[in-house]
This record gives structure tokens, C-alpha cells and sequence, in this order.
């Protein structure tokens, strides 16, 4: 009896090293992570990223300007021009889950129709294979969904003129 006494305050006083132990060799390794200094981004200057934002922040501030009500708002536009997006590049699942924050903020779903179809009046302007190409006809189409499109220049010479 007094050898398992013994083999269980053995094991009492052991345990807690057992368990210290692999916390011990983290505990240095965690300070010197804290203590190192490295850029966030090595890849992008640190200007750009503030250039970034105050485009965003002017392109908000000029949606705000033209558009009454709350399409012009902030997480409106932000939204809005997403569905837009991924309705164009057939993310639908995507897009009807964006749609929904957008109808949480009360923001009006009309406006997304009207953008869409400006988007697909436009089609013939934007290039597949460059994304801004995409978020500029989306952004201007946000702005102004009555945008007409820009008749085609051999429809325009073809059609003869009449004069009386």
C-alpha cells in the first residue's frame, strides 16, 4: 500500500512539469515574434494604400453628390456595385447573398435592376479580360443607369440622309 502512496504523490509533483514543459519552449519563441519588427506589406509602398482609400472615399462623396437618397449612401454604392459585379461574371449564389445586406440597409433594389441593365446595354464596352474595364462601366453605370449607349460608328455612316 505504501508503494502506490507513493507512486501517486510521485505522479502528483511530476504532473505539473510534465504539463509546464511544452509551454516553456513556446513562451520564448511568442516573446521574440512580439519583439520583431517587420513591414506589414513588404509589396506595397505604404503611400499607395492611403491613395486607395481617398479614391474610394471621393468616389463615395461623389455618389453621395449625384444620387439622391439611399443609393447614394456609402455602403449603398459599396454593395450595389458589388451585386452588379458578380451578376455580370454569373456568381449568382454570391450575388443573391450580397443582395440581401443590401436590402438590410435598406437600400433600393430598383437601383440594381436599372444598373444591370445599363451594364448590359454597355456590354460591348467592356473588355473580359481587364477588370477595371468592368468596375469603370459598373461605377458609371451606378451613377447614371439612364446612360445611353454610344451608337456603333458603322450604324451611324451607313444610314443615309435625306435632305428636303
Amino acid at each position: 500500500m505504501s508503494h502506490r502512496v507513493l507512486k501517486l504523490v510521485g505522479a502528483l509533483f511530476v504532473a505539473p512539469w510534465l504539463v509546464a514543459a511544452p509551454v516553456s519552449p513556446n513562451t520564448p519563441r511568442a516573446t521574440a515574434q512580439t519583439t520583431d519588427s517587420k513591414p506589414a506589406d513588404p509589396q506595397t509602398p505604404p503611400g499607395q494604400d492611403t491613395a486607395a482609400g481617398a479614391q474610394k472615399a471621393d468616389e463615395f462623396a461623389e455618389a453621395q453628390r449625384v444620387l439622391n437618397g439611399p443609393a447614394g449612401n456609402p455602403e449603398c454604392v459599396w454593395l450595389g456595385r458589388r451585386v452588379v459585379s458578380l451578376l455580370w461574371r454569373d456568381d449568382l449564389d454570391t450575388a443573391f447573398r450580397h443582395l440581401d445586406l443590401y436590402d438590410r440597409f435598406g437600400c433600393p433594389s430598383g437601383h440594381i435592376q436599372a444598373t444591370f441593365r445599363c451594364l448590359v446595354l454597355h456590354s460591348n464596352t467592356i473588355d473580359p479580360k481587364a477588370a477595371d474595364s468592368l468596375n469603370g462601366r459598373v461605377y458609371d453605370c451606378w451613377l447614371n443607369p439612364s446612360l445611353q449607349p454610344a451608337p456603333a460608328p458603322a450604324a451611324a455612316a451607313s444610314s443615309p440622309t435625306t435632305t428636303r
